[in-house]
């Protein structure tokens, strides 16, 4: 029984040294993940690293070595043990895609976005077609316009005497050109239906005894063809016409916007400008403040000498095929003029008219003579007439022409196609402006070289001197 006390005592002692040795790797671990490595926690009571490395020791735990800042620091990270194998440092993801990929993102998704935004705004355009081509008709015929209102008001009358004189006078001779081209058609239509019957009879001897060896087999191939092709479109023709009420309303309400968008582009068209600045960024507000009187003369000077280019096509040719006894010559002459306003696709559609009216009322030769009248008369336009009258003011490259044309049709149609080279020529005209700008910008805003002076590294404005 005596030794009962001292075996409860060396038990006790025991299980303290353990509670020790407990307290002594918690307060360790609490270091470790502190990052602190200093001696003893007064807090715990745990060991100094000596004395922690002792217990480590006898209790088996392996050993680590710990690299102490040399500043004293607290927070320090321990260097990984040697044998965790060596992990390279991944490049930053910027870094690892190449420079060429990188520009052609950027460059993607910005044509991407204006993609998306043309693609907008060809669907809102799509939707009030009757409205935009009423303005657009309406800013074709204030640039034909506006110069005699200028020049009326340069001799005293007033602005709203100008505009109302210029406008009625311009809309009375639109009006008796319309009316003078149905009255010539109506006039002539039951001669000319005549004469077609009897050109086409014409047409099929020449070539039944042409060296084309065309049997009368094949031409009633080619006329049963027809008739069976007008006879399966009967619902769509029947339908068109019963459509036509609703063009013939759709038409009169675009005439109507026109006029009024006329005088008023005309009247007031300058402080209409002016608010639309005022709807464009204070930072670019100079540069569309400068581009649009540009853009405006661009415009101007493209209908201007497009009016005059057709009207000289027009005269010449009509006078020519009038002299070959073509019929409908007046009529043909009109739709000349008209379609000079699409820049080489409307002289050859017009031509083309021409020629073919010729053929199946006159005959061979007299076809053969009006397309030589219609090449001649294109080809004095081409040479001589548009870089005379149009002069330095609209410079589009043939291409840009041909594509843009194109392209309008395409997307609008006749329309389209009226639209599309006056547009090409502004936009051209803004573009370069706007870098001319910039570049006048940043040279203002960069000190000028050693020895020169602001006047030496002025821009000069590549508009300037044209009309």
């Amino acid at each position: 029984m005596s030794r009962v006390p001292g075996w409860l005592g060396r038990l006790g002692s025991e299980l303290s040294r353990m509670g020790e040795r407990l307290d002594e790797r918690r307060a360790e671990a609490e270091r470790d993940d502190r990052g602190d490595d200093s001696v003893p926690d007064a807090a715990t009571g745990s060991a100094p690293q000596p004395a922690r490395d002792a217990v480590h020791a006898a209790a088996g735990v392996p050993q680590v070595p710990v690299t102490r800042p040399e500043n004293g620091g607290g927070d320090h990270v321990p260097p990984p043990p040697a044998y965790a194998p060596a992990i390279a440092a991944r490049p930053d993801p910027v870094a690892a895609v190449p420079w060429g990929m990188r520009v052609a993102a950027e460059a993607g998704w910005r044509l991407l976005v204006l993609a998306g935004t043309l693609w907008v705004l060809m669907r809102v355009i799509s939707a009030v077609q009757l409205v935009v081509y009423a303005f657009v008709a309406a800013m074709l015929i204030t640039a034909l316009l506006q110069p005699t209102v200028a020049r009326l008001r340069r001799h005293g009358v007033p602005r709203g005497l100008a505009t109302a004189l210029t406008a009625i006078l311009g809309f009375v001779i639109m009006g008796l050109v319309g009316w003078f081209v149905v009255w010539q058609v109506q006039e002539n239509i039951d001669n000319l239906s005549d004469q077609i019957q009897d050109g086409i009879d014409e047409l099929r001897n020449w070539l039944l005894n042409s060296p084309f060896h065309v049997t009368e087999s094949q031409i009633n191939d080619i006329a049963k063809s027809l008739r069976d092709a007008v006879g399966a479109n009967t619902d769509q023709i029947t339908s068109a016409g019963l459509e036509g009420v609703t063009v013939i309303v759709e038409a009169l309400t675009g005439i109507l916007l026109t006029m009024f968008s006329t005088l008023f582009l005309l009247y007031d068209g300058r402080r209409i400008w002016e608010w639309t600045t005022r709807l464009v960024p204070a930072q670019a507000r100079p540069g569309i403040a400068g581009a649009g009187p540009r853009a405006w003369r661009t415009l101007t000077a493209y209908v201007r000498g497009t009016v005059i280019v057709a009207l000289i096509d027009a005269i010449f040719i009509g006078l020519g095929i009038f002299f070959l006894g073509v019929p409908m010559a007046v009529p043909l002459a009109v739709f000349i003029f008209l379609f000079a306003f699409i820049p080489l696709v409307g002289a050859v559609i017009s031509g083309a008219l021409a020629v073919v009216v010729a053929l199946v009322t006159q005959g061979v030769f007299t076809a053969v003579m009006t397309l030589a009248v219609v090449l001649a008369v294109q080809q004095i336009e081409g040479h001589i007439l548009q870089p005379f009258i149009l002069g330095r003011a609209v410079r589009v490259h043939p291409l840009a022409v041909v594509l843009s044309v194109a392209a309008g049709g395409l997307v609008n149609g006749i329309g389209g196609a009226v639209v599309a080279v006056p547009l090409v020529a502004v936009t051209n005209t803004v573009v370069g402006y706007l870098r001319s700008h910039s570049r006048e910008a940043a040279l203002r805003q960069s000190p000028p070289p050693h020895g020169a002076t602001a006047v030496d590294v002025a821009p000069v404005d590549p508009t300037a001197g044209k009309t």
